[in-house]
């Protein structure tokens, strides 16, 4: 388990240094001379036929929200699925700070951004953009911290970050989620029934799991839910462990690991992160939408993750990560409030169709409190004395 965790936190860390590369790029090639080859690269058409049958139609940056993170959110449902039941939060003592932290670390932050945005109806769809944490870049952060940090917290982080990831999960089923179609649903149903069934019998084969949740990802598409929950399902259906000792999970986690570290994120960041600084001024970034977004990412991290931490090792018995300071510990939930991937993907969803003012309010927001939340967290971790 421990190599798994290692393992685990060198590709993330690797992948988040890519993820970052790919923003810097987005943002200067969006805001030079290839601006128009920017834009045309990403609303640039894509279909999938069957025959003379047209089955979907969309622009890349939309195959790239709705498909390529479909990939992603199998991941996170493997690395779920794996932390519940053999990693980190296989038991309630385990558990404990970790999941207490990422509650408050989502409740207080999505509180600040309501209290920016009280009365206006419109600006509090992106309540829970500030809630996320993304767990490539906070954790390249400490990798590059090396010795400084010690390996408990960068456990904790993880930990947090998947609790995170799965709360992100439920928050877009059941406030994202567009007007419904009951027979593309019947057949997502359908869909997910077969991968029980598969499941039951003990198949210990990934591919006919990724085949059916092929199909369930075009069903709930078209259903009117995010296609990216499709994802989810399916990798929550992989066995962890076969009698031989194997373990599909494991496998086809470790196979796709960096697949999404160093192309699926970074596409993601490449196409989402490109905001036109022209015509951007004070006024701009004093709107409420950024400033709350930025708030909340620096401010209701911390506050929410450390906060809720503190009460629980008072009141409930849990306990500081091994070898962490407080002060370490405090710089690691600053990093909390990098939330670059998923702050970006739930802001599309929070505010689509409501123009362009909004998707740059919502971009200048999460890239300046990601950045602001990074540098602090470095600079605590940087002059935090370690643990006696």
């Amino acid at each position: 388990m421990i190599g798994s965790i290692r393992r685990f936190i060198a590709s993330e860390s690797a992948g988040g240094v890519v993820l970052a590369l790919a923003a810097i790029a987005a943002l200067g090639v969006s805001n030079s001379g290839l601006g128009e080859t920017y834009q045309r690269f990403v609303q640039m058409p894509g279909e999938l036929r069957i025959g003379d049958a047209l089955l979907l139609s969309k622009p890349l940056l939309l195959w790239v929200n709705d498909l390529w993170m479909a990939v992603f959110f199998f991941l996170v449902g493997l690395e779920v699925k794996r932390e519940l039941l053999a990693g980190e939060l296989a038991s309630l003592r385990q558990a404990l700070l970790p999941a207490g932290a990422a509650l408050g670390g989502m409740l207080v932050p999505a509180l600040i951004y309501a209290a920016f945005n009280a009365g206006d109806p419109v600006a509090l769809r992106g309540w829970a953009i500030p809630a996320a944490t993304d767990i490539a870049f906070a954790l390249g952060i400490l990798m590059l911290l090396g010795s400084r940090v010690p390996a408990s917290l960068k456990v904790f982080l993880t930990a947090v970050a998947i609790i995170d990831d799965l709360g992100a999960i439920l928050v877009i089923a059941l406030f994202y989620t567009a007007d419904l179609s009951l027979a593309m649903l019947g057949g997502a149903v359908v869909g997910g029934a077969l991968l029980v069934a598969l499941n039951r019998a003990r198949v210990m084969q990934v591919g006919p799991y990724v085949a059916v949740g092929l199909l369930i990802w075009v069903f709930v598409l078209k259903s009117g839910v995010h296609a990216t929950l499709a994802g989810v399902l399916t990798a929550l259906a992989i066995p962890l462990r076969g009698a031989d000792g194997r373990s599909p999970l494991e496998t086809a986690e470790h196979a796709l690991h960096p697949w999404v570290a160093f192309l699926v994120l970074p596409m993601f960041a490449f196409v989402n992160a490109g905001v036109v600084l022209d015509g951007v001024g004070l006024d701009t970034l004093g709107q409420s939408v950024p400033l709350g977004i930025a708030a909340g990412l620096v401010l209701g991290k911390a506050i929410g993750v450390f906060g809720s931490s503190m009460l629980l090792i008072r009141y409930a018995g849990a306990e500081l990560p091994a070898g962490a300071s407080r002060w370490q510990f405090f710089g690691v939930c600053l990093l909390c409030g990098v939330g670059f991937t998923m702050s970006l993907f739930i802001g599309a969803l929070a505010f689509d169709g409501q123009g362009p003012d909004y998707d740059t309010q919502v971009k200048l927001g999460v890239l300046g409190g990601s950045l602001v939340a990074g540098v602090l967290g470095t600079l605590v971790l940087l002059r935090a004395p370690r643990a006696q």
